[in-house]
């Protein structure tokens, strides 16, 4: 299920200019749209429950805070449509930090202190995810990651904070999944000369470690030759371009994403790099708005699952795309299932309570729990209370095909092998 006019996450479009249709939405749910992006804020009695929401939603990866916000607007009206707790409904005060880590803080600390919000959704990349997470432990309010990969953020005891939890994948999960998938492929294939190209700050430089050290464990013949760090918003990646022509690895391993990945792609086709056979294995690609902002995509190029409508195949998650469709100019991403689920959970703690929003009292109902999700093959989410992440979710590989845009073949990672070797990987690193 494609859409052919879904935008390109480089422009932030439905950040800086609301369309008539979501405006339209928005009132109907009794939601005022700020046309600069932020505040996007609920109006209405002071026995609603806010809560605040830091993201992106201006520059070349606004995609990321756009669909995190049209994914926890859905939740929250869902929610206040089924009565809410005990009559009192929620409100989503969404601001934008422009991917600047200091500002994240800034914006959370006022959304908590001047705006009154009593949890909070932080729909921020990992770089501003870390700087919120110092704000929350501070605060000691509620807190849900949504769209922070690295796994340091809740694996690192010395890190975590104790009203803080990851409902968005974790970069150690996927780099047992991946480096497995890629490692069969490079026995079966001859895939022996590698290169990396990831952008240059924690997520990217922690995801790419992890994915190759996997990759080297499952299939130790395999070389290293290159890597490329460009930084993160690059404007211009034809010097990395030029450079896999000169290395000609067999694989290229990338943790780009959103916008970056959309430009490094499009680059790559001006100069047919995928016309020799180079085996392309990513992070980020398979979110369907990325998809379908490239021109061409390549055939046979290999991603971690972000978000497909038709996988799991399921009716709980074909509704949800319906509804997200409804309220939203994009189709879901990654950031939006994780976004929804977050609310989720947000939801069974607050009926747990009985709408107590004491951070460390939600904090106790949110550790360990399960929910129910359309978004895995079990139909079930867990919160692992031990460190604060979510398990159980899809870590399927597949492969491009570009008619119709999307992908296939989804192969399903094994969580057993995966929470073995996870587990040493904490020994490794101090973490137990």
């Amino acid at each position: 299920m494609t859409r052919s006019n879904a935008p390109n996450p480089s422009l932030a479009k439905s950040s800086l200019t609301p369309s008539r249709r979501q405006l339209l939405v928005a009132a109907g749910a009794g939601v005022a749209v700020s046309a600069l992006g932020a505040p996007f804020v609920a109006r209405g009695a002071g026995a609603k429950l806010r809560i605040g929401m830091p993201t992106i939603l201006s520059g070349r990866v606004a995609i990321l805070g756009t669909s995190s916000r049209d994914a926890a607007t859905l939740a929250v009206n869902q929610f206040n449509a089924s009565g809410g707790f005990g009559g009192r409904e929620v409100e989503l005060v969404v601001r934008d930090s422009k991917g600047q880590p200091d500002e994240a803080a800034r914006v959370t600390r006022d959304l908590v202190n001047t705006e009154g919000c009593e949890i909070i959704i932080d729909a921020e990349a990992s770089s501003g995810s870390f700087a919120v997470n110092e704000v929350v432990g501070d605060l000691g309010v509620l807190c849900l990651h949504t769209c922070s990969e690295t796994s340091a953020l809740t694996a690192d005891p010395k890190l975590r904070k104790p009203t803080a939890f990851r409902s968005a994948r974790q970069g150690i999960h996927d780099a047992v999944a991946g480096g497995k998938y890629a490692a069969e492929l490079a026995k079966a294939n001859g895939l022996m000369k590698w290169m990396t190209c990831s952008p240059d700050y924690a997520y990217g430089r922690d995801n790419t470690a992890q994915f190759v050290e996997y990759l080297t464990i499952f299939a130790p013949d395999v070389e290293v030759v290159n890597e490329a760090w460009p930084k993160l918003f690059e404007p211009d990646y034809t010097a990395y371009v030029t450079r896999v022509l000169q290395v000609q690895p067999d694989a290229i391993y990338s943790a780009l994403w959103g916008g970056d990945l959309v430009s490094f792609l499009e680059q790559a086709n001006l100069y047919q790099i995928f016309a020799g056979g180079l085996q392309w294995f990513s992070g980020g690609l398979a979110d369907p708005p990325i998809v379908n902002a490239l021109k061409q995509l390549p055939e046979g190029l290999h991603s971690v699952f972000r978000y497909d409508p038709d996988y799991p195949d399921s009716a709980a998650n074909k509704a949800f795309y319906k509804d997200f469709d409804a309220i939203s100019e994009t189709e879901p991403t990654n950031w939006s299932w994780q976004t929804y689920t977050a609310v989720q959970f947000i939801n069974q703690a607050l009926a747990a309570t009985a709408g107590n929003t004491d951070g460390m009292a939600l904090a106790q109902e949110v550790a360990g729990a399960t929910v129910d999700s359309p978004f895995t093959e079990s139909g079930t989410i867990t919160m692992r209370a031990e460190d604060h992440t979510i398990i159980d979710y899809p870590v399927a590989w597949g492969r491009s095909r570009p008619e119709p845009k999307g992908f296939q073949d989804w192969e399903r990672g094994d969580w057993e092998q995966i929470l073995t070797m996870e587990k040493e990987w904490k020994q490794r690193q101090g973490y137990l």
